[in-house]
């Protein structure tokens, strides 16, 4: 059973870098516009999304400038999502669209954006926008479980099944495939329990039995549910098999379960939302199958067979295992081939991705574990055989190797696919940067969006007396300057709008660095004042 240990602990060494799971379904628009400032207050928020989603309940909310929730029961249409608002007590201002959504792959997004009326103020505070690192770390490891669960039954079973000895005791066999169901079952259970918190954005501890049972009222909850019922048949099944008491209805029927357990795993990744998600289903179904084969029957021989095992019992048994993982290996790199070239989407994002950079790890490990294969084999094919010593130690190899790639599977699928890379890099985001500016004159209020660098950043403002009261002004400039570089501020004016406290204008970023912007205001004919502020312009982003 040290295998079985080496197999746990090798795992945990990929917990440390798996972060937070990234979005899958992006943000691709809104109506009010993020960072935008319209003139009066809306009825409704539109969010549009990359993909279909559903909304979590009580966790999709529009706070007003003050705070308050003003949002109504959101509706859903695929990808669209529809917020009715009340008119807030306090319409002026920076309002907050906050969201926590399901996306079509089953993985829970958050995110919030905002938009004003009138003139930005400071922000609602959003919560529960992200996944809390409890959950963040629970999920691969479930996911994990799952696989090894797989691996434990699938391989003793299959051997126990048609290829056992006569004269070895099943016993430790037996036990390893029902800790594999066993594992099945805690994993699911456990994924259950982590897809409350997931969703709601709380920790793997703060649960509810609202939020449980709005879980499993769920498709993926539904899905679970039934990987649990069929898990149930499969061990009222697997006695006689297990015993080596295998015919064909019987065999047939445990192969049927199966398949159709298996099927569970797809349908709450990425798989059902991909393009052509029928194909991609049964792919990553051959590709499950082939790997639990492999790997468990890797591990049924290391622990159970190699040792003790008569070489001329041996030379016949490992002649047959070594034809079924080739073609497990065959129909595993077939079914991964075919869902790396629809998730990863294009060549650079191999490289340009961390689902592509994890992708090109796991064929690394794959690589290596198929040169032990190969070793395995030719030592299987000879005649006499004569090397379990050797084997022992190759399948060792393989076994370790397998398992790394296990635990980089358990970590991939919680990754946005290479594919989705455009629509990530394409999705909306409030970027803008509001700032309120004060001097004995007046106040200004402005906003500049999306304040990234280039020439197509539009600048809002908005002045007021000291007291609070709109202030109309005759002149506006505004200036902005690189810091740190040998160049000229560049000056232009703002455009006066209606009611004349407002203006708009457009400002340029040339450069990536941190820049002085200055608003020159004239109220009357001899009242004249400027504010200043610095603003950080990245290559990519907005530094605040």
């Amino acid at each position: 059973m040290r295998v079985l240990l080496v197999l746990f602990v090798a795992f945990g060494a990929l917990l440390t870098p798996a972060g937070p799971a990234s979005a899958h379904a992006a943000l691709v628009g809104a109506t009010p516009e993020p960072g935008s400032i319209i003139g009066s207050s809306p009825t409704e928020i539109v969010v549009t999304f990359s993909e279909p989603v559903t909304p979590v309940a009580g966790r999709v909310q529009v706070l007003d400038p003050a705070g308050k929730r003003i949002s109504g029961t959101p509706a859903v249409s695929g990808a669209t999502l529809r917020i009715p608002v009340r008119r807030a007590g306090q319409p002026l201002g920076t309002y907050l669209v906050s969201y926590r959504v399901i996306s079509a792959d089953t993985h829970p997004v958050g995110g919030a954006i905002t938009f004003s009326v009138g003139a930005p103020s400071a922000a609602p505070a959003a919560t529960d926008v992200k996944t809390h690192r409890s959950v963040a770390v629970a999920t691969p490891v479930t996911h994990f479980l799952s696989y090894a669960g797989l691996v434990l039954a699938v391989g003793p079973a299959l051997f126990l099944a048609v290829l056992w000895p006569r004269r070895r005791a099943r016993g430790g066999a037996v036990r390893v495939a029902y800790t594999g169901m066993g594992l099945i079952f805690v994993s699911t259970l456990a994924a259950l329990w982590a897809q409350a918190p997931a969703s709601s954005g709380s920790a793997l501890w703060d649960v509810s039995g609202t939020e449980l049972g709005q879980v499993l009222a769920s498709p993926y909850g539904l899905t679970m549910s039934a990987r649990l019922a069929l898990l149930a048949i499969l061990a009222a099944l697997l006695p006689p098999v297990l015993r080596g008491g295998y015919s064909k209805v019987r065999g047939l029927t445990v192969l049927g379960v199966a398949l159709a357990g298996l099927v569970t795993w797809p349908l709450t990744g990425h798989a059902a939302a991909s393009p052509l998600s029928p194909a991609i289903v049964a792919s990553d179904v051959v590709h499950i199958a082939a790997m639990s084969v492999w790997l468990g029957g890797l591990l049924t021989l290391s622990v159970f067979l190699l040792r003790k095992t008569d070489p001329r019992v041996l030379g016949v048994l490992l002649p047959v295992w070594s034809r079924w993982a080739a073609l497990a290996v065959v129909w595993l790199v077939a079914g991964g081939v075919v869902q790396a070239v629809v998730q990863v989407g294009s060549v650079p994002a191999l490289w340009r991705t961390h689902y592509g950079q994890l992708l090109l790890a796991k064929v690394a490990v794959l690589a290596v574990t198929l040169s032990a294969a190969f070793f395995a084999r030719r030592l299987v094919n000879r005649r006499p055989f004569a090397g379990a010593g050797r084997l022992r130690r190759t399948v060792g190899i393989e076994v370790l190797a397998t398992t790394v790639i296990l635990g980089l599977s358990a970590v991939l699928v919680q990754v946005n696919p290479g594919r989705s890379a455009s629509v990530d890099q394409g999705a909306v985001r409030d970027d803008g940067f509001s700032q309120t500016l004060t001097c004995p004159l007046y106040t200004l209020q402005f906003n500049i969006y999306p304040a990234k660098l280039g020439d197509n950043n539009t600048i809002h403002a908005f002045v007021y007396t000291p007291a609070g009261a709109p202030l109309p002004a005759d002149q506006w400039t505004v200036t902005s300057r690189l810091l740190g570089r040998d160049l000229e501020p560049v000056s232009q004016p703002l455009l006066p709008l209606q009611p004349r406290h407002h203006a708009a204008g457009a400002i340029a970023f040339p450069y990536p660095g941190n820049y002085e912007v200055s608003f020159t205001i004239r109220i009357g004919e001899l009242d004249e004042a400027t504010v200043r502020t610095t603003i950080a312009i990245g290559a990519d982003t907005t530094s605040r």
